[in-house]
């Protein structure tokens, strides 16, 4: 990133000295006494204009003003910087397998639970800088959608693209324990001193070929820290079907699977009953899961006071021509 600076800005203030100087010619005339010579009839020349040798003079008092704020800018040094950051120590990788299941279009969450936990997963993204995140979908199958990365805008292009199992084509059961596999899975040859998998579901685990526990045991083996939230508002929910069908059907979050993951891997389990808590969730996953990251950044400056200095000389050098050529006056 470049950036432009002055070594000496409070030398800026001169350029007033340019103004005042075009100011007292102006001062001067108005003070001036009226003549008090007879001349003899000047009505012949009356018709007479100003020469264009007159007309012109106004040009000099320009050269040499802009000169001298030229000159000026040049004494207060500008200076081009660009700016490196060196970034020592090692950021987090992150899974978030993410419940796409039919009932995450469940409307007791603001659009939907789906559409709830895009925003906040989104936000929590943009807060992260130096980690590389990636994204786990699940229904009845699970899908690794983008490999951890530190390209930000894809991640969230993705996301912001999600929809739920029915949209898409796909059966909608509930895989937890091959969403958090595909997790894990993700993570396993990560370097980074810290590997998180943050798994966000509304319902039990009714499909897959692999049982959540055992998904947790292999996450606990990889060294790898699992959140787990359950996102669904106690009692009925509409829910609306792709036909337009509208049915209210209770929550049927696992509490007790999802918090046995968490205790397994070393994590913790959340529940949130709207987005407002889901949002506290993530805001409190983002304060413990913090990168070891120190940035330090360096700014190389470069003098630009000679881009001023030669156009101010052209100027003043042409003013001085001038006025002892075309502009020249005879005492």
């Amino acid at each position: 990133m470049t950036t432009l600076h002055f070594a000496s800005p409070w030398l800026l203030l001169l350029l007033a000295a340019p103004l005042l100087l075009a100011l007292l010619p102006l001062v001067a005339r108005s003070r001036q006494q009226p003549a008090t010579l007879q001349y003899s009839d000047i009505r012949l020349t009356a018709q007479l204009g100003p020469s264009l040798r007159q007309r012109g003079r106004f040009i000099l008092p320009v050269l040499r003003f802009l000169g001298l704020a030229l000159l000026i800018i040049a004494l207060a040094r500008p200076q081009a910087g660009s700016a490196r950051e060196i970034i020592t120590g090692e950021g987090i990788d992150i899974a978030i397998v993410l419940d796409i299941s039919g009932s995450m279009a469940a409307l007791d969450f603001e659009p939907n639970r789906l559409g709830a936990a895009k925003r906040v997963i989104s936000d929590f993204i943009q807060q992260r800088k130096y980690d590389r995140i990636g994204l786990v979908i699940f229904a009845s199958e699970a899908f690794s959608q983008v490999p951890p990365t530190l390209d930000y805008k894809v991640l969230e292009r993705v996301l912001e693209d999600t929809q739920v199992s029915w949209d898409i084509g796909l059966d909608s059961g509930t895989a937890i324990g091959l969403g958090l596999a595909n997790g894990a899975n993700m993570l396993r040859d990560s370097q980074a001193d810290n590997r998180v998998i943050v798994l966000l579901t509304d319902g039990a685990n009714n499909s897959g070929q692999v049982d959540p526990l055992t998904a947790a045991q292999i996450a606990q083996a990889l060294d790898i820290k699992v959140y787990t939230i359950g996102a669904a508002r106690p009692g009925p929910a509409a829910l609306p079907f792709p036909d337009g069908r509208v049915e209210y059907r209770d929550s049927e979050i696992d509490e007790e699977t999802l918090r046995k993951i968490a205790d397994i891997t070393g994590g913790l389990y959340f529940r949130a009953e709207d987005g407002e808590g889901l949002q506290q969730i993530y805001n409190t996953i983002n304060k413990l899961e913090r990168s070891q990251v120190e940035v330090r950044t360096f700014t190389r400056y470069r003098e630009l006071a000679v881009w001023f200095i030669l156009p101010a000389a052209l100027l003043l050098t042409l003013e001085i021509l001038l006025r002892r050529t075309l502009f020249r006056t005879i005492p």
